[in-house]
Formats: C-alpha cells, sequence, structure tokens
C-alpha cells in the first residue's frame, strides 16, 4: 500500500502538472524572448510528465492490485480456517453464509488496500491544483477547497444510506446462498418424496428478496454517482467560469486562464474518484462487520491440551442428552461392539456426543477415551485417535483416491477398499482409484457413496472407529461381506457399530440394546434373537 500510494500520488501529481505546464508554456510563447530553444525545453518537459505519469501509473496500478489479490486470499483463508477448525464457532451463520463471506466479502474487504491510496493520490491531485490555482489567484484557490470540502459533505451524508442498504444486500445474498447450499444437501431426499416444487418456491421466495434489496441498492447508487458527477460538473464549471471572468478583468494572464480551463478540465477525474470512495469505504466495511462475525466468534467449547494413551476403550458414563437417559457402558480396547436402538434419534444423539460436536458441558455425565475424560483432551488428539463415520458423509469432488485418502498419507487403502467391497467401483473404471468423483458424488450411486465414505473411514486406521449405519444403502449380500470385512480388518483395535442391520450386529462380539435412552440388553446376536422378543422384531430382517 506504500510504494502504491507514492506511485499513485506521482501519477496524479503528473496529470494535474500537464495543465499546469502547459499554462507556462502558452504564458512564455507570448513573450517576446521566446525560441526554439525554450520550446525544446517546453516539449522536453511535456515528455518527463506523460512518461511519469504512464509509468507510475502502470507500476503503482500493478502493485495495489497485487496487494489486493493478496490481501483478498489472506481473508479467505482467516474465513475458511475458521470454518475448519476441530471446535465449531459459536456463530449464528449457516455453511452457504460462511462461504459468501470467505468470498465476497473478503474480496470487498480487501478493495480497502487500493481505495485509500487512491483517496491519498486524489487527495495530492485536489490539493496540488487549488495550490496552482491560489498562486494565480486566491479567488480560485479557495473555490476549489471549498467546493471540495462541499462535495464530500453531501456525498458522506448519501453514503451512510449505501451502507445500511449494502449491508442488508449482503445479509439476504448469504441467506439465499446458504438455502441452495441446504438445497443442494438434500436434492435426492426432495425428489424421493416430490419436494421439488415446494423447494424452488422457498428459494424463490429467499432470491426475490434478494433481487429486490439489489435493486434498491443499485438505485441508492445510481443517485450517489449522478449526485456526486453533477456536483463536480458544478465546480468544474465554477472554477473556469470564474477564472474567465478574472482573466476578461485583467486579474490573470492569458496563460493563468489556460492552465485554470485545463485544471478544471482536469479536477473532475480525481473529484470523481475522491467522491466515490465514501461509498467504497462503506461497502468494505459492511462486509469487513460480517467477517468479524466469522473471526471474532467464540468457540462453542474450550478443549484440554491432554492426549489420550494409545489404544485405549471407550467409555460412557451417566450421559445424559436429547433422548439419552444416564447411559452407561464401556467398550474395552480391542473389542467389536454393535449398537442398536429402537428410537433412531438416540442414535443419532449418542453420535453427535461422540464425534464431539455436543461440548462436554451441553449434557449430563462423562465420555472417556483411554481412561481420560474427552473434555480434558485436545480436540485435535480426539480427532486423530477416535473417528466418527457419519452415516451421511460427504463426498468430495476430486478422485476416489482423494475422498479415501485426503491426505495422502494411509497405507491400507488396498485392505480399506476391500473392506468396504468397493472393489467393483474401482474395477468398473479404467483409471481405477483415479477415477474422478463430482461434487457431493453425483455420479455415484447411494450404496457407492456410502462404501466409499466407509472405506475413508477404514483408511483412516484410528486407534477407535465409530460408524453409524454404515450400510444402509447396500444390498443385502453385499452388508454380509462388508460386516465381515470389518470384523476382520477392524481386529485387536476398538470398533463401535451403530447399526440395526443384522449382519454387523451378528459380527460383533456383544450387542448392546438401547430402548428409552439406556441400554436394556446385552448379549450376541444370535442370542438376543433366541430369547428377546422386542429384539428380534426389531432386527430381524
Amino acid at each position: 500500500m506504500a510504494w502504491g500510494t507514492v506511485l499513485m500520488g506521482l501519477y496524479q501529481a503528473g496529470e494535474t502538472a500537464f495543465p499546469i505546464a502547459l499554462g507556462l508554456i502558452v504564458e512564455h510563447t507570448m513573450r517576446d524572448d521566446r525560441n526554439l530553444g525554450s520550446l525544446a525545453l517546453s516539449i522536453g518537459a511535456l515528455a518527463v510528465i506523460i512518461t511519469t505519469v504512464s509509468l507510475s501509473w502502470r507500476f503503482g496500478m500493478r502493485i495495489l492490485q497485487k496487494a489486493n489479490t493478496t490481501e483478498a486470499h489472506r481473508w479467505r483463508v482467516k474465513v475458511a480456517g475458521c470454518g475448519l477448525q476441530p471446535v465449531a464457532r459459536d456463530v449464528d451463520l449457516k455453511s452457504g453464509e460462511v462461504l459468501t463471506i470467505a468470498t465476497e466479502d473478503a474480496d470487498q474487504t480487501a478493495d480497502i488496500v487500493e481505495v485509500v491510496p487512491m483517496l491519498i493520490s486524489s487527495m495530492v491531485a485536489v490539493v496540488v491544483a487549488a495550490v496552482a490555482l491560489g498562486l494565480a489567484d486566491l479567488r480560485l484557490g479557495a473555490l476549489v477547497m471549498v467546493g471540495t470540502v462541499a462535495i464530500l459533505s453531501v456525498l458522506s451524508v448519501m453514503s451512510r444510506r449505501i451502507g445500511s442498504s449494502t449491508r442488508e444486500q449482503q445479509a439476504r445474498v448469504a441467506r439465499a446462498g446458504a438455502k441452495v447450499a441446504d438445497l443442494i444437501t438434500g436434492l435426492r431426499p426432495l425428489h424421493g418424496f416430490g419436494g421439488n416444487h415446494a423447494a424452488f418456491g422457498s428459494y424463490r421466495k429467499v432470491s426475490a428478496e434478494a433481487r429486490r434489496q439489489s435493486v434498491t441498492v443499485a438505485k441508492v447508487n445510481g443517485v450517489y454517482a449522478g449526485t456526486a458527477l453533477a456536483l463536480n460538473a458544478v465546480l468544474a464549471a465554477a472554477v473556469t467560469l470564474t477564472a474567465g471572468w478574472l482573466a476578461f478583468n485583467g486579474q490573470i494572464t492569458i496563460g493563468e486562464l489556460v492552465m485554470a480551463v485545463g485544471l478544471a478540465q482536469f479536477i473532475m477525474e480525481p473529484l470523481k474518484l475522491f467522491s466515490e470512495m465514501p461509498k467504497y469505504v462503506m461497502v468494505a466495511r459492511a462486509s469487513a462487520e460480517r467477517m468479524a462475525l466469522v473471526l471474532t466468534a467464540p468457540p462453542v467449547t474450550t478443549p484440554g491440551t491432554e492426549r489420550p494413551a494409545a489404544g485405549g476403550d471407550l467409555d460412557i458414563d451417566g450421559v445424559s442428552y436429547g433422548t439419552l437417559r444416564k447411559l452407561n457402558f464401556k467398550v474395552p480396547a480391542g473389542e467389536f461392539v454393535a449398537i442398536t436402538a429402537y428410537q433412531p434419534r438416540a442414535a443419532a444423539d449418542l453420535a453427535s456426543i461422540l464425534a464431539a460436536t455436543v461440548p462436554p458441558h451441553a449434557y449430563d455425565g462423562v465420555v472417556r477415551v483411554s481412561g481420560q475424560e474427552i473434555g480434558d483432551l485436545s480436540m485435535e488428539a480426539v480427532r486423530e485417535h477416535m473417528l466418527v463415520n457419519p452415516y451421511d458423509g460427504e463426498i468430495f469432488a476430486g478422485s476416489l483416491r482423494t475422498n479415501i485418502d485426503p491426505s495422502g498419507t494411509s497405507a491400507t487403502v488396498a485392505e480399506a477398499v476391500e473392506a468396504s467391497m468397493l472393489t467393483d467401483v474401482v474395477a468398473l473404471h479404467r483409471e481405477g482409484l483415479d477415477y474422478g468423483v463430482r461434487d457431493r458424488g453425483a455420479n455415484l450411486s447411494g450404496g457407492q457413496r456410502q462404501r466409499l465414505s466407509l472405506a475413508r473411514a477404514l483408511a483412516a486406521d484410528t486407534d477407535v472407529l465409530v460408524l453409524h449405519d454404515p450400510t444402509t444403502a447396500v444390498d443385502a449380500v453385499t452388508e454380509q461381506l462388508i460386516a465381515r470385512n470389518v470384523a476382520k480388518l477392524r481386529r485387536g483395535r476398538t470398533t463401535l457399530v451403530i447399526t440395526s442391520s443384522p449382519a454387523l450386529l451378528d459380527a460383533a462380539d456383544r450387542v448392546l440394546v438401547l430402548d428409552d435412552g439406556a441400554v436394556v440388553a446385552e448379549d450376541t446376536h444370535r442370542n438376543l434373537l433366541a430369547g428377546d422378543e422386542a429384539y428380534c422384531l426389531a432386527v430381524a430382517r
């Protein structure tokens, strides 16, 4: 910004110097002592001014645009970093709104990097013009300064309206973006139960609100731009007419008149830039305030700093949350345990607590990993030690390989592919694991997406693995093979599967039955089938 400001100030000074130099040349040519040497000197001076203007603009704008782009990138990374932190922030924004803030608002905030140097350089041009005109006649210099202050006073009042309108527009556009993100996420279910038209109507309403506000902002901006242009033109005309009147009365020379008329024409451009600055500042400020919602939001919880021991067990001690009622159970290190819940909500609540998406202070009881309370552990350590794979795991644009092993460090990709029965998908395409996957797995079936998500969880090879309904979208034969493969691959490591799948329940060392948020039965799958009628009705297919 500093170098850009210097160069743009030099550019505006050079632009201002051009009509001043023309006035001096005209003044000199009207004298009796003019000669070819003076003409050559004048041409050389104009060449220096033009070269200075050209080079300072070229390199000044290059520096400022690079600075603007760099700053926008830095803000995008910061906002994205906040959104990707293991601990969520306490901010009432949807993912689509955060996306808008990380893109449009980051760009508009970074525009201030160009706005400030342009503002300073425009001030330089106005000051140089006022001084030059003041040397010719104090009334001309005073007219420029007073006129500039009056124009900026009027426009500063109008810019406040732009700021409030822009903030509302940005909020509505962000809400429309969030609505789009939600609809895309739920597109397949919407198709399934015929909710397309209702979803379209919902988005249309939000989008129409954003459009109406955008039209309002455009009108305000139009009035602002028209007013600024009119006021600048009035000032330029006033300077020109005043200079003509002074020259007519013999109070300034013809050369000074030429200079004044040239400056009156030139000064409209820096005044235009000068008058547009409040609008840009207000827009940038509105965007900066939205970014601050994300960047300054406190974390939902403050995690500890300790790390769990390798291997380890999983202990749920008296947990009450949502539909869970003083839930107690323990999964010793190396055991494969399955949980089936008669109420699906209880399964979802348990998965949320184990995934640490619910902060420890939000529920009663304690969750221990390797004998240590989860609240005492750093969130990064929890994520490395225990992976909770949700039933609706996201699929990302890329390839099968990058979805299975995002970090590129897993040594068990082949085993994970085989265990999740993803081998047929890999074999189906000539590219194999490098087969391209579209955003959200749009070119994969529901069962293929679910197996791909399972392969990613298995490839992570964590000490503790929690799977939530990993086979609901696959056929019974494939489900049977997956159950056996998962049990074999995870042998000797702690594994918890929350499911109603008979195949997975049968593959587990033991099964815990949840009813009304508490464990009501515990045994092997086959023993429960033989002796528990309620269990048999719930899981038998």
